[in-house]
């Protein structure tokens, strides 16, 4: 090895490029995952007006209080709690925060969606059966945030977490018969017809 590729070497390892046996200290990703992970994230921001969708159809639907789908043989219910954040990309207000036990169905938030404000994400209560669980849905990715599940009943540590499982599991699938429901309806003839003329006169707070 000449001196100056012996020089470029050290200037490597002092970076930190690469370690005592003049390999790369870190293992470069392939790109062509990388071209997967950006086409993937690319292909769920196209998509996340569904998302935006979805969550300001629930807020619509669960305000009457009834069940929504059935999920293992059980009614679901949805309540928006908590703190509900809207934006938008033009305008005077770009972002607005309502935060309250029935700020979701508030005046305030059926008017910014009727301005063009798009629900960014919610804190819903599902109540399926005679369980309860409460989690945040983010509507880009349509990810969960947070979530709190219903009280544990089993003693033992392993049950327990057996049990935490098993509720998740109960949570997540509560979550796409939800989705699936909504898609049902989106991909329906009525959708342009009835649905989406009902939910702008509920913004306008006009009775259904």
């Amino acid at each position: 090895m000449g001196r100056r590729e012996q020089a470029r070497e050290e200037a490597r390892f002092a970076k930190g490029e690469v370690g005592v046996d003049g390999q790369a200290a870190e293992e470069k990703q392939d790109e062509a995952e990388l071209e997967r992970g950006k086409a993937r994230e690319q292909y769920l921001r196209g998509k996340a007006y569904l998302g935006r969708e979805f969550l300001t159809w629930l807020l619509w639907r669960s305000e009457a209080g009834e069940p929504l789908v059935k999920y293992e043989k059980d009614a679901v219910t949805v309540l928006c709690i908590g703190r509900t954040v809207l934006r938008g990309i033009a305008g005077e207000v770009t972002e607005l925060s309502a935060r309250g036990a029935m700020a979701p169905y508030s005046v305030l938030v059926r008017k910014s969606l009727e301005r063009g404000l798009l629900l960014h994400s919610a804190r819903l209560r599902l109540t399926h059966g005679e369980k309860v669980y409460e989690v945040t849905l983010d509507a880009d990715y349509l990810d969960v945030k947070s979530a709190k599940l219903p009280e544990l009943m089993s003693e033992e540590e392993d049950d327990r977490l057996a049990e935490r499982l098993w509720l998740s599991e109960q949570l997540a699938g509560i979550l796409q018969a939800l989705l699936e429901e909504f898609l049902r309806v989106r991909a329906g003839k009525r959708w342009s017809k009835d649905v989406v003329p009902e939910l702008k006169a509920w913004m306008r707070g006009e009775a259904g």
